[in-house]
């Protein structure tokens, strides 16, 4: 085999002996520490969709040779059925990967992934002006290397590529800012993770600058070091396509005298775990699906025609929201609140609505608080949770019982609907007796 198709297949090479694992049902094959003398199991790996190499120093590699291919190893390498490949807890120069990153074009993979890995130095990036690459989905976790802030030169030579990747995902890497300039080289960027970083409020502002992203459909900034509601809202304006929002673990501050419109095109948004204690207004009118559960709210009362689910678990409600205007609802999520009861007779008006859960909470189980969820069990609109963590805590002697195991009849809830037809019969029978 060529010699520069096993550097590029073999990026896990350690002095340490190591060997390859093919699972064939999973098509699926996984390196270990490889070294020169078992470097030939990766040969192993050729039937595979997904490689991993796992392990290495690839500093003893800077000066390996690395030719152009010559025809055969160019089909060889376009016959592989390899799309995804991924490297873990390696330490990689930057000028090795610029080399070998070029031969990635004669191949199928389409999806690339660093997991905990050190990017060392600067590469020459110019050998790769002008050449496309079939991957588009690229995935950083855990990984180190120079700050992107000034090697906006460095990465124009790879525009041919970035402007066609759709999938970028740079998580848990202190990521701190991103320029600007490389937010407008991809075009056709549909989804961006960069959760779990140290993006501040101003840096967001320019990263989303005009021009950049334009294309975007998600979006995830869960767990940065955001905290102005109103910033974040005026950063992300200009991204017309944005579909879903991803904000939680945000500890974000909200004034409510300060207003922003949210893209229109949002459909998803996960405010969870931000420490809001209300829901700020204006949301987009196509919003569907809302979290805001692990929040501080004690009040929801929101409008939106096509909500279709709401998710409000471990707030501090007292009370179920209202939820006439919300007609296109199908879940509704109340764990862990503070909720008494549940108002099944405005619940069973919403024709949609099917799954409800709202276990964990302090009910009240006289004969309306138990009455109602055993309708809406009966209706089979209680999932996750019945009966078992549907518990009283009101009146006393029922305290710690079952919801489900609550009695329930007319005579014992509803005395008056009893009584007063027997009263009227006894009038009747007293005016004939006259």
């Amino acid at each position: 085999m060529n010699v520069a198709v096993l550097l590029l297949l073999g990026l896990g090479l350690l002095e340490a002996e190591g060997r390859c694992f093919f699972n064939r049902t999973q098509e699926h094959c996984v390196c270990y520490r490889l070294s020169q003398e078992s470097l030939g199991s990766i040969i192993q790996c050729l039937p595979a969709s997904v490689v991993e190499f796992w392990g290495g120093e690839l500093e003893r590699y800077i000066d390996f040779p690395i030719n152009d291919l010559d025809p055969s190893a160019i089909d060889m390498l376009h016959s592989l059925v390899i799309r995804k490949i991924i490297f873990g807890d390696l330490l990689v120069p930057e000028i090795l990967l610029a080399r070998v990153l070029r031969f990635f074009s004669y191949t199928q993979v389409q999806e690339l992934v660093f997991e905990s890995c050190v990017f060392e130095g600067r590469g020459n990036w110019g050998e790769m002006a002008g050449k496309d690459l079939p991957i588009l989905s690229l995935h950083f976790h855990n990984v180190t290397s120079a700050p992107l802030t000034g090697r906006e030169q460095d990465l124009s030579s790879l525009s041919s590529w970035m402007e066609t990747l759709q999938d970028l995902a740079v998580t848990g890497s202190h990521v701190t800012s991103l320029p600007c300039d490389i937010g407008r080289v991809f075009r056709a960027l549909r989804s961006l993770d960069v959760a779990q970083n140290s993006l501040g409020d101003e840096s967001l502002m320019a990263t989303f600058c005009k021009g950049a992203f334009p294309q975007l459909q998600v979006l995830s900034l869960q767990r940065n070091n955001l905290t102005s509601y109103h910033s974040v809202c005026k950063s992300v304006q200009l991204l017309r396509e944005l579909q879903h929002l991803d904000l939680s673990q945000n500890k974000l501050m909200a004034d409510p005298s300060s207003s922003c419109q949210w893209p229109v095109s949002l459909r998803i948004f996960n405010l969870s775990g931000t420490g809001l204690d209300e829901v700020l207004t204006p949301l987009p009118r196509s919003l569907e699906v809302l979290d805001m559960s692990c929040n501080h709210l004690h009040a929801v009362d929101i409008s939106l025609s096509s909500l279709k689910k709401l998710f409000l678990s471990q707030n501090m409600l007292q009370a179920v929201p209202s939820i006439r205007n919300c007609p296109m609802l199908d879940t509704l999520r109340l764990d862990n609140n503070s909720i008494t009861e549940l108002p099944w007779d405005e619940v069973k008006l919403l024709e949609h609505l099917r799954d409800v859960a709202a276990a964990g909470n302090p009910y009240n189980c006289s004969c309306s608080g138990a009455g109602g969820l055993q309708v809406l069990a009966g209706m089979g609109h209680l999932g996750q949770g019945w009966p078992q963590d549907y518990r009283c805590h009101s009146p006393p002697h029922y305290q710690g019982r079952l919801v489900k195991d609550v009695p329930v009849s007319v005579l014992q809830c509803n005395s008056a609907a009893v009584i007063a037809p027997v009263c009227i019969v006894l009038l009747l029978l007293g005016m004939a007796g006259a």
